[in-house]
């Protein structure tokens, strides 16, 4: 008798994803792509801004050595280093950036309209101006572009510094802290500032 053997086949489980683990492929990769988008955006914002932040940086050092230098000629009293509302010279809260007037000093009372540097015409708003170069990228042309600094703000703050316990606490008469705020606004992005602090004594 002839024997016949059969020959049995096992079905093998074909290998793959779960539609779990799609799904989670999915939100990671998502994830992935988000975070260069936006770190790509804030390349562009960067870069974008790369020119205002530097004039405000410029414009509140610029703020800041006025004072120190008014405070080193002496040419005000160190008591006249403050806010109005603190019986000093500067004005307080947010000013358009206006040029000193005659007493030199920015951020003061009798702060007057700018005019575009070089020329003596009036800077378009009454305050600061830059010139930048036109079309052909160079600067001194007659196709040089006028840029009004009037989306700029500048806060001039004065605080008390307090002496040390050990000296007995309270208000140090010989010293004052000054914050400088420069803000600016353009279009479509938030409001950026930069702002610089010091400290100075009735001692120069």
């Amino acid at each position: 008798m002839i024997s016949k053997s059969t020959a049995k086949h096992e079905v093998q489980p074909q290998g793959g994803f779960t539609l779990i683990e799609t799904m989670i492929a999915v939100v990671v990769m998502t994830v992935g792509l988000l975070a260069v988008i936006a770190s790509f955006a804030t390349a562009l914002a960067a870069t974008q801004s790369a020119q205002e932040d530097l004039v405000a940086r410029h414009k509140a050092l610029d703020a800041m050595e006025s004072i120190y230098t008014a405070r080193n000629a002496q040419q005000i009293p160190f008591a006249s280093i403050n806010n109005t509302a603190s019986g000093g010279i500067f004005l307080g809260g947010a000013q358009p950036l206006l040029c000193a007037g005659a007493d030199g000093i920015i951020g003061t009372g009798d702060d007057a309209a700018c005019t575009v540097p070089g020329t003596g015409t009036a800077c378009p708003g009454g305050v600061e101006c830059l010139v930048l170069p036109g079309p052909d990228g160079v600067l001194g042309n007659a196709d040089d572009v006028t840029q009004s600094l009037s989306n700029f703000t500048r806060t001039i703050a004065f605080n008390n510094v307090l002496l040390p316990a050990a000296q007995g606490g309270g208000v140090n008469a010989n010293m004052i802290a000054v914050t400088i705020t420069v803000a600016y606004s353009k279009g479509g992005w938030p409001v950026r500032s930069y702002t610089v602090n010091g400290l100075l004594s009735s001692y120069h």
